[in-house]
């Protein structure tokens, strides 16, 4: 039996009666291998030895590999709120495979005159004319890989990174699906300002994305005469 530095680690979490507890609780397990499969791991051992487990011999007990997987992701028909988006009006979509937060705001755009010999009737600015302003979305989320711990390859979430990457990247109107979005009208948007910051655990990269909503339009058309 060898005792790696991560088996030392985790037993002097569970204490110093950890440390002395090992060995017995590795030949409790070994001969409960006899009986029963798979072997029930009481504490991280790894067992250099070979077990008779009844229809053969077993060596270099490791850890299950499931133990090192990450939550997988959630399905869209899971999500609340799922937010998808697409390069053409009926191409393929990609939807986020944790759903993000959004938050969206907007207002207008007035055009204000102060009157020059203002009496105690007129208070305040003339109001000629307004307009409205573009939705402004913000999209914060994380995208986590499979593994929870490994080699970046197996770790990190690259080809979803890469996937978003193509869309903060792509110099023309992106297509969004979503619920809010939908209600408000906003079916198009353009990238303004992306960023991933630095966050914790090996399989994680948070986002933060700015986007701005797209109307297009024939101003020689949509403007009245």
């Amino acid at each position: 039996m060898s005792i790696s530095n991560q088996d030392i680690i985790f037993a002097s979490l569970m204490g110093s009666k950890a440390v002395a507890s090992i060995e017995r609780l590795n030949l409790v397990n070994a001969e409960l291998s006899k009986h029963v499969l798979p072997v029930i791991p009481f504490l991280p051992i790894r067992n250099k030895e070979y077990v008779e487990a009844g229809v053969g011999l077993v060596t270099d007990f490791n850890y299950p590999l499931d133990q090192w997987q990450a939550d997988s992701l959630v399905p869209e028909s899971d999500q609340f709120f799922p937010l998808s988006f697409s390069f053409t009006k009926d191409g393929e979509k990609w939807t986020f495979p944790y759903e993000p937060m959004l938050t969206i705001s907007s207002g207008n755009n007035i055009v204000k005159r102060n009157v020059a010999k203002q009496s105690e009737l007129l208070v305040g600015t003339i109001k000629e004319r307004w307009s409205r302003k573009d939705f402004e979305i913000s999209v914060t989320g994380a995208l986590i890989g499979a593994m929870q711990k490994g080699r970046p390859e197996d770790c990190y979430p690259i080809a979803d990174l890469k996937k978003l990457f193509d869309f903060l990247i792509y110099a023309k109107e992106i297509y969004v699906y979503s619920v809010p979005l939908f209600e408000l009208g906003i079916n198009k948007v353009v990238v303004e300002d992306y960023n991933f910051p630095f966050t914790k655990g090996e399989n994680v990269q948070a986002y933060d994305l700015k986007l701005v909503s797209d109307h297009g339009y024939n101003l020689l058309d949509e403007i009245p005469k």
